[in-house]
């Protein structure tokens, strides 16, 4: 995997990965400076959470289940001193379905988490604890 990441002016980066597809990054606006992105922090817990939804949304397809909406809300903590680490992570996900009960949310949500997530799986190697919240709605 090859990517890069240029300064834009400002804190703003724009990255690019091999397909030339960009991601941008910025810090928080502060009285002198608008921010354009999210901060590199908050792209990650994104990327978790984006990661296992992939795995989700494939797993609930594979079962058959008709997906009307599916969120994520992530609340993550990180230390106080530098380097400020996240040491939790509340991963709360949140189906609409027509036909999927909650044990099929929760049951691809453990599978996405032991198993196939790669970014959840980095968190929780750098000793993370990352916890999972199901939510259904039958429509």
């Amino acid at each position: 995997m090859k990517i890069s990441v240029d300064w834009k002016g400002g804190m703003c980066l724009e990255g690019h990965n091999s397909e030339q597809k960009k991601t941008v990054f910025d810090s928080h606006s502060s009285e002198h400076y608008v921010s354009k992105a999210a901060t590199p922090m908050e792209i990650m817990l994104q990327s978790m959470a984006a990661c296992s939804m992939m795995d989700v949304l494939s797993i609930l397809e594979k079962k058959r289940k008709n997906i009307t909406s599916l969120h994520v809300e992530v609340i993550g903590d990180r230390a106080d001193e530098h380097p400020k680490v996240f040491t939790s992570v509340l991963l709360k996900f949140y189906l609409k379905s027509t036909d999927a009960e909650l044990k099929d949310i929760e049951r691809s949500v453990e599978l996405s988490q032991q198993t196939y997530c790669s970014a959840a799986a980095m968190f929780k190697r750098s000793g993370c604890d990352v916890k999972t919240e199901c939510y259904l709605d039958i429509i």
